[in-house]
């Protein structure tokens, strides 16, 4: 490629990312994070170029004192469950003496709003802003963490466009590469995360949740669903198999609370499902946050739904749960990003499968006692 036709690749990827930021990320960001695959790494890093200066590798090393550690969000739910409540709980071993400070959006902030020893640091990530402001909050929030005795832990989040805008003083800065790390093999993120925390901090711990309750369940079997997609339609599964399931479920649920989501069109369609299950004494709505709803999902005795948020936070409590995968963009994303916890945990990969036997198998995987 010439200097030339380089500069004007430079300018058509500055425009789309400045002009067009939703389609970019969408369409060009996330397939190359969600590949898992180093050279596919390597290629976002230069493709944001068009925007950061590559800064320097440092090797960080923990200070002899430590009075503030800072853990960034990954921005979406399920990741904060899955690979950021892990480190939370070990900085609170590894640190005990320390400021805890988880930097987060409201939502995220709330599944652990119940635990004292972690404070939260208001961080609203312009998810649907230009590539330039973006970079620019990134700044800005290096600006807010600076501190000699701070510590910033990033798992890779979108706050930082996955590590490439290190933030506090240099060597204090500690980058989780979700993307690169556990190479080509079948490793899953609950394990990679557990290694890189032993590796750098010599101890790990479980993801967890602890969210305020909202809600004190009654006794009696339940049974949590989700059925969100998150506006990625390639996750549900066609025809009636929602109004089935729902249908399914009351065979062997007291009661089953269905999460309606944000609402708008996600919510019409779960009303739906229900209204035609025949099943509609035994649900009950949840309208709430999703912190609220996760911790409906900590006292049922199962949970079931698409890949989502969801399936980290019945994983993290212990709860058996059934994770249905349709939709995924490669087998190495299933593995990285299958829940683990205590509890179960069966994952259907719905690939060639019928709606038919996709209720089958969950019917035959229903946890009955």
């Amino acid at each position: 490629m010439s200097e030339n036709t380089s500069d004007k690749h430079t300018l058509a990827v500055r425009e789309f990312g400045e002009t067009r930021p939703a389609d970019f990320f969408r369409d060009v960001v996330e397939p190359l994070a969600d590949s898992f695959d180093a050279a596919q790494a390597a290629e976002y890093e230069l493709l944001m170029q068009g925007w950061i200066t590559p800064a320097p590798k440092i090797q960080p090393s923990i200070p002899g004192f430590v009075d503030t550690v800072y853990v960034l969000s990954r921005v979406t739910l399920g990741a904060d469950i899955k690979i950021v409540s892990p480190i939370l709980a070990a900085m609170k071993q590894r640190f005990p003496d320390a400021r805890i400070v988880f930097v987060a959006n409201r939502k995220s902030a709330e599944l652990f709003e119940a635990d004292p020893r972690i404070d939260h640091a208001l961080a609203e990530y312009p998810r649907k802003a230009s590539v330039s402001a973006r970079v620019k909050f990134a700044h800005e929030l290096d600006s807010k963490l600076r501190g000699q005795s701070h510590i910033i832990v990033d798992p890779d989040s979108r706050m930082t466009q996955l590590g490439m805008i290190p933030l506090g003083i240099p060597g204090n800065y500690f980058h989780f590469p979700s993307r690169t790390a556990g190479g080509e093999g079948p490793n899953n993120l609950s394990e990679l995360i557990d290694r890189w925390l032993l590796a750098t901090f010599g101890m790990s711990a479980p993801a967890y949740i602890q969210p305020r309750p909202e809600i004190i369940l009654r006794r009696g079997r339940c049974v949590a669903v989700s059925l969100g997609v998150g506006e990625n339609e390639s996750k549900r599964i066609a025809g009636d198999f929602e109004r089935h399931l729902i249908a399914g479920l009351a065979k062997h649920y007291e009661t089953i609370w269905l999460d309606r989501g944000a609402g708008g069109e996600e919510a019409r369609r779960v009303t739906a499902a229900v209204a035609a299950s025949g099943a509609k004494d035994r649900v009950h709505f949840w309208e709430g946050g999703f912190a609220g709803f996760s911790s409906i999902i900590s006292q049922c005795d199962f949970y079931v739904g698409y890949d989502s948020a969801g399936q980290h936070a019945a994983a993290a409590a212990g709860v058996p749960l059934i994770s249905i995968f349709s939709g995924a963009p490669s087998e190495r994303f299933r593995q990285r990003w299958t829940p683990v916890g205590q509890g179960s945990v069966v994952r259907i990969v719905t690939d060639g499968m019928t709606p038919e036997a996709v209720l089958a198998e969950i019917a035959m995987k229903i946890p009955l006692h």
